[in-house]
């Protein structure tokens, strides 16, 4: 929508399961400016069923495993800041340039991306090669902040072990991530000594 000069805004929210997410509402029409359709191309079923073969059904970000036609595909460097790759200088897409990634994963990488310096200002393709949101399995910052981050699913008969933790830490009246993270720091002093 924004490629074609619609006026987007986005916003926090808190999701069902409690978590913030991203959520997003048109803009002030006024400052709408519509476009000839960029040159972007369309990603192509040809790329995603690269991509499935290499990697199998998995989102890239969250690692948990996602029915085919709801994985959506992303290029790993935001198209605002690195364009269309080999696609620009007459070549061809490239898989590798490309990642799998569920809904929720893709909502946050964009609300991620969007709000970064490199996004809005810098556009220097150098910077997403090492960012977590391009490069989740090996990155030195998110969005040029210096976090870092690991996410936990809790699937079948593990969810048991999840409500447990959510449980305790309500007890406790902790966030499970402050909670979870007292729990391996603990875990962590407890095998030095």
């Amino acid at each position: 929508m924004r490629e074609h000069g619609i006026s987007i805004e986005t916003f926090r929210v808190t999701g069902s399961d409690g978590r913030k997410i991203a959520a997003y509402r048109f803009g002030d029409t006024k400052a709408t400016k519509f476009r000839k359709p960029s040159g972007r191309t369309g990603l192509s079923k040809k790329i995603k069923g690269a991509l499935v073969a290499k990697y199998g059904c998995n989102c890239f970000i969250y690692l948990e495993e996602v029915v085919e036609r709801e994985l959506q595909i992303d290029h790993r460097i935001p198209y605002e800041v690195g364009g269309e790759g080999n696609v620009d200088t007459g070549g061809e897409l490239n898989p590798d340039d490309f990642m799998l990634l569920s809904g929720s994963a893709n909502r946050a990488k964009s609300w991620s991306c969007e709000h970064c310096e490199n996004w809005n200002n810098i556009k220097d393709r150098s910077i997403c090669l090492t960012c977590y949101w391009a490069y989740p399995e090996n990155y030195s910052h998110i969005a040029m902040r210096q976090i870092r981050r690991i996410d936990l699913v809790w699937q079948g008969k593990e969810v048991n072990v999840y409500e447990k933790l959510k449980a305790a830490a309500h007890s406790l009246d902790k966030e499970i991530p402050s909670y979870v993270k007292e729990i391996l720091e603990r875990e962590m002093r407890r095998k030095r000594t």
